[in-house]
């Protein structure tokens, strides 16, 4: 056999064997990829994504679109040759498999906490957007979980209204670890609450509960420490002057809050906040209107300007990363809270961009 052939033949079969060990060997790494982004003042699946009744809402133009990233499920195992092409892909981006899934969790335990977490997001994006319009919101201090094998198991229930704590009144769920962690282990903590039902029947005649009850609770020393607790995670309730519904399904975690909350802002007010533009964005809200980082925002810019996007609005501590490959014609611009997104808004729809806090790669 010709010495040029011989060489072919051995080179191509040393690919084939690199090719064949790619494919076999696994590698612990997950991808994301840019996921679908929907216009929140728009439709989606054939009905509006914010519905509002009760209250005189306003004819609205442009895109403020929420975004979103998909990612490898829980059990998929990525070979080799997989994850070389989705580091080289630009649209692609390769994460340590236990940086989506940590501690082993599996599918079904991501899924359901990013459901909750997209849950709360709406609850905080309806609160931030009406606080933002004066809007009145009622609010108090519930019974958000209770652990498993803690001392509150069988005394206070998930929904249950926390009025005080050792007759002190709580008025933030800070305020309820606060007072427990006064405590040493072993001593007993007085709770007193409204039972949720009869917090949900009083909600549903439109009336405030009144008749509350004083439990007693042990507490114990946590897990990490030396405080003590009773085994609660407390958080917050509202109640609404009107109806605020988001219709948006299979989609999980906290990082559309800051665009629901502009595109509820936009329903409720005269005119349009965006002058016909495509804005994109991102960021978790919490009550008072500040906006939280995320997470895949290289990710979300890609698919965000993919779709037409001309402006993204990017949360403070995700500028830096976002601004290290800015996808061409899109402006990222750097908010801090619902206030600036807002004064953003005011900038792009009279054109006065140059105005715009842009993203750096410092920040």
């Amino acid at each position: 056999m010709p010495r040029r052939t011989a060489t072919m033949l051995a080179s191509t079969l040393m690919l084939i064997a690199l090719l064949c060990a790619g494919v076999l060997i696994q590698v612990p790494y997950s991808e994301m990829t840019p996921g679908p982004t929907v216009n929140t003042l728009g439709d989606h699946d054939g009905e509006p994504v914010l519905q509002i009744s009760g209250h005189k809402t306003y004819p609205t133009t442009g895109h403020l679109n929420m975004t979103t990233v998909r990612v490898t499920s829980a059990d998929y195992n990525m070979n080799l040759v997989q994850a070389v092409y989705g580091w080289l892909a630009h649209d692609s981006k390769m994460v340590p498999h236990e940086t989506l899934y940590p501690d082993g969790k599996t599918e079904e335990q991501s899924t359901q906490e990013n459901a909750e977490e997209f849950s709360q997001s709406q609850e905080s994006a309806k609160v931030a957007a009406l606080k933002e319009l004066d809007v009145p919101v009622r609010s108090w201090v519930i019974v958000e979980s209770v652990l498993k094998n803690s001392p509150a198991v069988g005394k206070l229930h998930a929904g249950d209204v926390i009025k005080a704590v050792d007759g002190t009144s709580v008025k933030e769920p800070q305020d309820v670890a606060d007072l427990v962690t006064k405590h040493k282990p072993g001593e007993n903590v007085v709770f007193t609450v409204v039972p949720a039902k009869e917090q949900a029947a009083a909600e549903k005649e439109g009336k405030e509960a009144t008749r509350t009850q004083k439990i007693t609770i042990t507490t114990k020393k946590a897990d990490d420490g030396d405080r003590a607790i009773v085994g609660i995670q407390a958080g917050t309730d509202h109640t609404f002057p009107f109806t605020i519904d988001i219709k948006l399904a299979d989609v999980g975690g906290p990082s559309a809050g800051l665009m629901f909350a502009l595109g509820i802002v936009d329903k409720l007010t005269p005119g349009s906040l965006t002058g016909g533009k495509f804005v994109a964005g991102t960021g978790t809200i919490d009550d008072s209107g500040i906006v939280g980082p995320i997470g895949g925002i290289e990710m979300k810019t890609v698919g965000a300007r993919d779709k037409g996007a001309q402006y993204f609005l990017t949360p403070k501590d995700n500028c830096a990363a976002a601004a290290k490959e800015v996808p061409e014609g899109l402006t990222l611009v750097k908010v801090n809270t619902i206030d600036d997104a807002l004064n953003s808004l005011e900038d792009i729809r009279e054109g006065k961009t140059a105005d715009l806090p842009r993203c750096t790669t410092k920040g």
